[in-house]
């Protein structure tokens, strides 16, 4: 049996080292996210959505296809399905993620480190995205005519640990409300609507982009009621807080409505990143996904929101300076006034 030299041997464990140690292209492991284009290599990105069966889910698979294909030679960028804000948030600090997606009013409050917060969280935006625009609504026979007839009912906030709270609590107490008025039940939208058909809760909190599928549904076979929201009330919650902002639903939107509704923007999904996050990255994704804006509209009308007036908005949470750097270049960045 031929044997090989130990010179051999040296040379051949030295080649098999060097491919391995090269085989994203940066000397690093492979799936070493700091892999770049520039080198012939790849660059692995991630985006962080929520559960299958909302719009987090389907928009963010639309921006990672986007980023994929029409991002810089050498990304491959992957979605993924995460519990949604908060998880994405602790992740995005933890370098788990590289941007993700998340409720504004959620990430207001997490970079400040207060209503719950462990701690302020280093993130940052990258674009405003489409309006979340919810209400509660009321089968029209349940007697509710104000959100102050909620007390005493059982109510249907949202599902356990998605967050809702954080936009229900000041909404709530701008109407002179809490959670001890009434009996809050955990549920998702589709429960929700169920609940209300079967008379097992007297309104529920439903929203989304719209129009949006649990209010269709909703209203599809019996007559309901949009419960108003007091004007003075919003005007507090849009001052105060910059997630809220209003949103008129138009007439007929949805069945039975026969006029517009003012609902209510109760914190915009947004994009958003860790504020150590490469400068250069940051600017790249951010022009990647405006200047191919129309494919994302392809795959979720949210997408429609990917424009000069939207994603621009500021929800109080410090834009990324990687994208002030792109949105100055095409003019859209709202630049102080002078001598502000």
């Amino acid at each position: 049996m031929h044997r090989r030299s130990p010179i051999a041997i040296t040379l051949m464990g030295l080649i098999v080292l060097t491919m391995a140690c090269s085989r994203d292209g940066s000397g690093g492991p492979p799936g070493d996210s700091t892999a770049t284009g520039d080198t012939g290599g790849t660059r692995f990105l991630s985006i962080g959505t929520a559960p299958p069966g909302g719009a987090f889910f389907v928009v963010g698979g639309a921006l990672s296809e986007v980023l994929d294909t029409y991002g810089p030679a050498g990304w491959s960028v992957t979605a993924e399905a995460t519990k949604g804000s908060q998880e994405n948030i602790r992740r995005l600090a933890s370098g788990e993620l590289d941007v993700a997606l998340a409720n504004a009013a959620i990430s207001y409050f997490a970079v400040r480190g207060s209503e719950g917060w462990e701690k302020a969280y280093p993130v940052r935006t990258v674009m405003t995205l489409a309006p979340n625009v919810a209400l509660f609504l009321t089968p029209a026979n349940s007697g509710v005519k104000t959100l102050a007839d909620l007390k005493g009912k059982r109510v249907v906030v949202g599902p356990a640990g998605a967050g809702f709270n954080y936009f229900l609590r000041p909404l709530l107490g701008a109407h002179g409300l809490t959670y001890d008025d009434f009996t809050p039940v955990h549920n998702t939208q589709a429960a929700a609507v169920d609940m209300l058909a079967d008379g097992s809760a007297a309104a529920a909190f439903l929203g989304g982009a719209v129009p949006t599928a649990s209010i269709t549904q909703a209203t599809a076979s019996r007559d309901t009621l949009f419960i108003p929201f007091d004007p003075v009330a919003v005007r507090k919650l849009t001052t105060e807080y910059p997630f809220f902002d209003t949103a008129t639903i138009p007439a007929d939107t949805y069945r039975g409505q026969e006029e517009e509704f003012a609902g209510l923007n109760v914190g915009s999904m947004h994009l958003i990143t860790s504020e150590p996050a490469d400068e250069d990255l940051i600017y790249q994704i951010t022009r990647t996904i405006y200047e191919n804006r129309a494919k994302v509209v392809e795959k979720h009308p949210a997408g429609r929101a990917i424009n000069p007036r939207v994603v621009v908005r500021d929800t109080g949470t410090p834009f990324h300076p990687g994208a002030i750097r792109y949105y100055r270049e095409i003019g859209i960045w709202p630049e102080p006034e002078s001598g502000s």
